[in-house]
């Protein structure tokens, strides 16, 4: 422990962007607590148990697609596919997840086991299993690498499914702690009411700052393990040298890249006598570094469940007393209430598609993002990785202001509807690909496997240069503020418009709605590879401004139903 925070007070860029987000953390940490005073009581516990979850599980998030890559020697594609149908099962699995609790009507404990199946699945990824031949050298394509890769798949899964059990019902119990608050505000009169009815947005907020607080610190755990691994063993971190280590140990040829970086990736380079070894050796201790991570994750998950089981008396059960009711209905109350059903579950609908695409958009952090900070952004101070931490950075540092400029409008009696926010929130997001794209023009950068190939003479000769590290803030800036107009008004606007007996189902579609969007969030990586990257851009460009225009469209009629 004590060489793990030596390594990481020496390593002077990490340890003061790590302890200028702890300064900064810290001062929004106690004014949400002071927020929640005024929210439903069991907020906070909730909260709590969420953010030691999203810990855990944004540790994986940060390194899932580059540690794929750098330890199988998958091209970003295949690894990409991977990443997005993991990122499918995990939001699918909550709709399954949803409906198991509301037929059950125990959220707590399939919450309980959600975690504890993600910790399982967590273990098995932190167990340092490499393909190797009779020689001791990693080798690709045998039958132990499929195993291993199978294996890999399956903790995966595991990790997806007990997701799937938890993120959407703790959603749920969240929503039902404000269906009792505005319930007991109502007996208060319409005032009390109104009042009650306006925090439910800014509670959402408040809950999805706290899981950014575990997320803004979990990238840097993996990159700093990693660095200090490779130490031990005389290796420095490099972003290039694992791929070009999979490249040598397949042909054999040490090419002039191959051997201008291996040159900075090791401490004493005349210690390198055998180039296979070397690359075997760099390839196994480099990603060891990371397996080391997903034991931090699994302490998370415990640490969120002995917070969840220590406050769950005081959480609610959604939609518990509607089911122990029987009330008797005329035909035309019942005729009534089908066709509400309807317009909620079409307006419902209507947001989800949206929300297909914003995903789509948003969660190239962890594909087409990654990669292009990997091979774009200059990484010899920051790791790729730790980038990650500007999303959950900006999500605390921006939420208390966004909330400000909607309550101070809500005074004016100019109020933002929650559908006008979520179109509003697909046009920001359109800027950081707007962004992206005009400053990839102007760098004049090729397609990722063009750029990857060339040396430092060739890009010299290009006129290139890796970009610096105010363009991924700039990004993740705008990136941000869209998450905030979209994601946590997202599940505020589920649970609106949710019927009562559906709210454990209806915060699964939301959640399903996510997973579609997923799914196809490998083309991203192949699109970076195959073209001039600003055609990339353009395109996750296109689809956040179509679906901003589609929002606007329907914003009136979405009003109406959430009256």
């Amino acid at each position: 422990m004590s060489e793990f925070l030596k390594n990481l007070w020496l390593n002077h860029t990490t340890g003061v962007i790590f302890c200028a987000i702890l300064v900064l953390v810290i001062p929004f940490l106690v004014f949400y607590l002071k927020k929640a005073k005024e929210h439903p009581k069991g907020l906070v516990a909730a909260a709590l148990s969420n953010m030691g979850e999203r810990f855990g599980y944004y540790i994986m998030n940060a390194i899932l697609l580059l540690f794929i890559v750098s330890k199988f020697g998958l091209d970003d594609g295949t690894a990409g596919l991977i990443y997005s149908v993991f990122y499918f099962g995990i939001y699918v699995l909550s709709l399954v997840g949803g409906i198991i609790a509301d037929r059950t009507q125990n959220y707590n404990r399939t919450i309980q086991w959600g975690l504890i199946i993600m910790a399982i699945g967590y273990v098995a990824l932190a167990i340092p299993l490499f393909s190797k031949d009779a020689n001791g050298i990693i080798a690709n394509g045998t039958g132990t690498w499929w195993a291993i890769l199978i294996f890999t798949c399956v903790a995966l899964l595991f990790i997806a499914f007990g997701n799937g059990l938890f993120k959407g019902n703790l959603q749920a119990l969240v929503g039902q702690m404000y269906d009792n608050f505005e319930a007991e505000a109502a007996k208060k009169g319409p005032e009390a009411l109104a009042e009650a009815k306006d925090k439910r947005d800014s509670g959402f907020q408040i809950f999805y700052v706290f899981i950014n607080i575990g997320g803004v610190i979990a990238p840097f755990v993996a990159p700093v393990l990693r660095t200090w691994w490779l130490k031990v063993h005389n290796f420095v971190y490099n972003a290039d040298m694992p791929a070009l280590c999979h490249q040598y140990l397949a042909d054999g040829q040490a090419t002039t890249k191959f051997t201008e970086t291996m040159n900075n990736s090791v401490i004493d380079p005349s210690a390198v006598s055998d180039l296979t070894q070397f690359s075997s050796d760099y390839i196994d201790v480099y990603n060891t570094g990371i397996h080391y991570a997903f034991i931090a994750s699994m302490l998370a998950m415990f640490i969120s469940l002995i917070i969840f089981f220590v406050n769950k008396k005081g959480f609610p059960q959604p939609a518990k007393k509607e089911a122990a009711q029987v009330v008797e209905y005329t035909a035309e109350e019942k005729a009534s209430m089908a066709k509400e059903i309807k317009q909620r579950m079409y307006a419902l609908f209507a947001v989800l598609g949206i929300a297909v695409f914003f995903w789509l958009s948003f969660h190239q952090n962890g594909q087409s993002l990654s990669v292009f900070a990997r091979d774009f952004v200059d990484s010899s101070a920051i790791a790729p990785e730790i980038w990650q931490a500007m999303n959950p950075l900006f999500v605390i540092i921006l939420t208390p202001l966004v909330m400000l400029i909607f309550a101070a409008l809500a005074r004016k009696g100019k109020p933002v509807s929650t559908p006008r926010k979520i179109a509003l929130g697909m046009g920001i997001a359109g800027c950081a690909y707007l962004f992206l794209l005009l400053f990839s023009i102007v760098s004049n950068y090729p397609s990722g496997d063009e750029f990857r190939a060339m040396d430092a003479a060739a890009m010299a000769q290009a006129g290139l240069a890796k970009a610096a590290p105010w363009v991924m803030i700039v990004t993740y800036f705008f990136l941000t503020v869209a998450e905030l107009f979209i994601s946590p008004l997202g599940l505020s606007f589920v649970s609106k418009v949710a019927p009562r007996h559906m709210v454990g189902l209806c915060q699964g579609l939301w959640l399903g709605a996510t997973a579609i969007g997923n799914l196809f969030i490998f083309v991203g990586p192949i699109m970076l590879n195959a073209w001039p990257i600003w055609q990339c851009w353009g395109v996750f460009l296109a689809v956040c401004l179509v679906s901003m225009c589609v929002m606007f469209g329907m914003v009136k009629w979405l009003e109406r139903v959430t009256e």
